[in-house]
């Protein structure tokens, strides 16, 4: 009896591992080409943390002409949730970030290295675990759980490091003869590795993002197939990069420490060890302290939070390429109209420590990623929103859609835009002064600041619909005669000049302007007040004048 038999014995079916070798050949790619993944499990929402590695690994699949693959972790199908692939899948569709093979719904994918869902490539770890044990490199072990936590309890009792090793590796020296009695006379076993490490030597490895890492060999016989046939993620792991011919392993550094587990199962089947980049976990800073973004406190952790409060893709996306490189910041200052496809992506220059999630920072990207849109843009993404997730506001865009293009165009397009918009839940509140419908439910005070005395108030609102509004007037007219209208009233008709005699003037044009935009809108700051009384036009501007004369 050998260890061909005691193979043959376990997986009588399983093909030779040569089959596979020649039915996923080493890729046809450029040289330096990189070929990597995210390898999600479905047990969830998707985790900005995913779409961040998703980012990475596809920015550098694209800027190498190498290949992006989304494979689907599925062994612990007792955790997997339904549709969970599906809104995987299009989470990072949404963001721009496709995959060039894998999968791309619930049940189908693309490419020639699949299957990309590891539940159904059952076989292939098989033949694999068949070959190793071929090898004298992995045993069938015979011990029930109570035995597995006897040795632990024993384990915990000496104050000695837990885990199946050396003298508690039980069923590790077992003759052959011994394990296929075993076998044959119905016992149920698991799949080990016979691991040739030791705890007492040390190994060094160069990690892409961390550097120069070293720690302790690994000594532990991890189980590599479970009862259930699947195999664990670690040796799962290994066989699908060495066949889909991964290049480099873009993962989060909460894998760093399996890196000797992982290096010791490459060597042991005889596999090409790929790069390995341990991506630093994104940060939220909670009391001056930094924790990792927690799918249990933080909104912001779940990839849907940013369509439910309108965030737009391409901010998210250049926010996270933000944390990903210091560099993307001055990049993006030197060339604000370049596409993302165009920055060089570095692992090198990631953070080795985490980088800290700032929604203040995102929501001023995202203002400035608004503020390039065209009206037609702005609009169409805000109706989009609106029509799942505000009816009122929906109405209002699709019955008054000419109208609405006026407003979105307000102080767009020119070498100043507007940024006052950061997301599209933030449309409504921001532009309600625009519609009668809206603006009639503002029950706010009208804030006027330093021109408060409330004669003069309606003073200023009547003598300008009197005497200075014209709908025809430039904005140089328009504005020299709100200068007019403020000398009328015996104010400075130059902030200069009020400055410069600050006890012979009350106030100022611009108090003068600000009483004007606060009559109509209740706000003290807008976009361009001339282009909104274009838009708002004669009647209501008069309507509203009047309105909060009555008011006072």
């Amino acid at each position: 009896m050998n260890y061909k038999d005691l193979a043959d014995l376990m997986f009588p079916d399983a093909k030779e591992i040569s089959y596979y070798e020649e039915k996923y050949p080493e890729r046809n790619l450029k040289e330096g080409a990189i070929v990597t993944r995210i390898a999600p499990s479905p047990t969830g929402f998707t985790h900005i943390g995913g779409l961040y590695q998703g980012l990475i690994a596809k920015k550098l699949a694209e800027q190498t002409e190498g290949v992006f693959f989304v494979r689907i972790e599925d062994t612990d199908q007792k955790r997997e949730v339904k549709n969970a692939i599906s809104e995987i899948v299009n989470s990072l569709i949404d963001f721009g970030f496709e995959p060039d093979e894998g999968m791309i719904s619930e049940t189908d994918e693309k490419g020639k290295y699949g299957p990309y869902k590891q539940s159904v490539r059952k076989d292939i770890y098989q033949s694999y675990a068949k070959y190793l044990i071929e090898q004298g490199k992995a045993y069938p072990c015979f011990c029930s759980s109570e035995e597995i936590e006897e040795i632990r309890a024993k384990q915990e009792a000496a104050k000695i490091r837990p885990g199946y090793y050396g003298v508690w590796a039980k069923c590790r020296n077992l003759t052959v003869e011994e394990m296929i009695e075993k076998i044959k006379a119905g016992e149920k076993w698991i799949v080990r590795f016979k691991s040739m490490g030791r705890e007492d030597r040390k190994i060094k490895h160069k990690d892409i993002i961390k550097g120069n890492v070293e720690f302790p060999e690994n000594d532990q016989d991890i189980v590599i197939i479970k009862a259930d046939g699947l195999p664990t993620y670690h040796f799962a792991h290994a066989v699908d990069d060495h066949l889909m011919r991964t290049t480099h392993v873009i993962r989060g550094d909460e894998w760093l420490s399996s890196v000797p587990l992982h290096l010791q199962l490459f060597q042991g089947l005889g596999f090409k060890t790929p790069r390995y980049a341990h991506i630093a976990p994104i940060m939220k800073n909670e009391d001056g302290n930094k924790r990792k973004l927690s799918k249990r406190k933080d909104p912001e952790a779940a990839v849907s939070y940013y369509a439910e409060e309108g965030i737009p893709k391409q901010a998210v996306t250049e926010y996270l390429l933000n944390i990903a490189n210091s560099t993307f910041e001055n990049w993006r200052r030197a060339n604000p109209d370049k596409s993302i496809k165009e920055f060089d992506l570095q692992l090198n220059k990631m953070s080795v420590s985490g980088a800290l999630f700032d929604m203040v920072k995102l929501l001023d990207v995202s203002k400035i990623v608004i503020s390039k849109m065209t009206a037609e843009e702005v609009y169409e993404n805000t109706l989009e929103w609106a029509e799942k997730y505000d009816e009122e506001l929906a109405c209002l865009l699709k019955t008054k859609k000419e109208y609405c293009l006026k407003v979105f165009g307000i102080e767009r397009g020119n070498k100043k835009p507007r940024k006052d918009i950061a997301k599209w839940s933030d449309v409504k509140e921001n532009v309600s002064y625009m519609y009668e419908e809206l603006f009639e439910k503002d029950k706010n005070e009208y804030p006027y600041q330093v021109i408060t005395n409330k004669d003069n108030i309606s003073k200023i609102l009547n003598t300008y619909i009197a005497k200075y509004y014209n709908e025809e007037d430039d904005k140089q007219t328009w504005f020299d005669k709100i200068k007019e209208l403020a000398g009328e009233m015996g104010y400075a008709k130059e902030v200069k000049e009020y400055k410069e005699n600050p006890g012979k003037y009350s106030a100022h044009v611009g108090d003068v302007s600000t009483v004007l935009r606060v009559a109509l809108t209740k706000r003290t700051n807008t976009p361009d007040m001339y282009e909104i009384m274009k838009v708002l036009g004669k009647d209501v501007i008069e309507k509203r004048f009047q309105k909060a004369v009555e008011n006072l």
